[in-house]
């Protein structure tokens, strides 16, 4: 499952979605997401799998490497599936006890996973087709503004940057370390899920101690390359907005008003 991780990964690879500007790629993922939560209705459904179907394939982004960010987090979906199933009321269909499984039940799970899922999945496009570079520039560049209210932007994309950056340099870390405890007999593969979670205990030491490591090396190098925040700072590739983006904003609109459409004036609601 630690080889699963996608979160903060880039793909490189040369497709429409990597040159775009980094604004327009935040714009879209904002928008999808709010796309994902607006009222449920079928048409709205299959309109945003078209749109994330061909999200994907203009990427050139392999879909299974897609699909694999979805396993780390298959515990919570599938939770919060059951708890939906079980806990909402309507038309019983099946009793087990205490518990009754309803027709509203069933739609509404079925309805979260296919949210979860394609959330998950819209959110690993940005990251996979943008770099860390990229994105504190396009964060620092659309929210400048807040700077007038004294919100430190550069500083909050840059931390976000760092965390995104350090996501795969610690799972591969803890990889390194789950092989060396095996190699000397430890077991992670037996027992149910809480002694899996159990013995993943020991591993948080090690690991903190090489984040602490690894953030006070970033710090220090950080600090002698006279690194004092956002103030004064310029870029050596300033953000430009070109067609494309403009023809990228474009489809982003469409897509959120037919969704719009979609949801509350076109077909029954689910």
């Amino acid at each position: 499952m630690i080889r699963e991780m996608t979160l903060g990964q880039y793909y490189k690879t040369d497709s429409v979605l990597h040159i775009l500007d980094p604004r327009v790629k935040l714009a879209g993922t904002m928008i999808f997401v709010i796309s994902l939560f607006l009222p449920k209705s079928i048409p709205s459904l299959i309109l945003a799998t078209f749109f994330l179907a061909v999200i994907i394939r203009v990427s050139k982004v392999p879909f299974a490497m897609v699909r694999r960010g979805i396993r780390p987090l298959l515990f919570i979906i599938c939770f919060s599936a059951v708890v939906n199933l079980f806990c909402t009321k309507g038309h019983i269909l099946v009793q087990l006890g205490p518990l009754d499984i309803t027709r509203e039940g069933i739609i509404l799970s079925a309805y979260l996973v296919i949210r979860l899922v394609y959330l998950i999945m819209g959110s690993s496009i940005m990251t996979f087709t943008t770099t860390p570079n990229q994105l504190t520039d396009g964060l620092d560049k659309a929210l400048h503004f807040l700077n007038r209210f004294g919100i430190p932007v550069h500083e909050l994309a840059m931390m976000m940057s760092i965390a995104l950056r350090f996501i795969p340099i610690l799972t591969e870390e803890l990889d390194k370390i789950m092989k060396a405890q095996m190699s000397r007999g430890a077991d992670f593969e037996s027992g149910n899920i809480f002694q899996k979670a159990k013995k993943l205990l020991p591993l948080l030491v090690p690991l903190f101690i090489s984040a602490i490591r690894r953030a006070s090396d970033l710090a220090l190098a950080m600090d002698a390359r006279c690194y004092n925040g956002g103030k004064g700072r310029t870029k050596l590739k300033p953000l430009v907005y070109e067609r494309r983006d403009y023809v990228a904003y474009g489809i982003l609109l469409l897509y959120l008003v037919a969704m719009i459409i979609c949801s509350f004036a076109i077909g029954k609601f689910i």
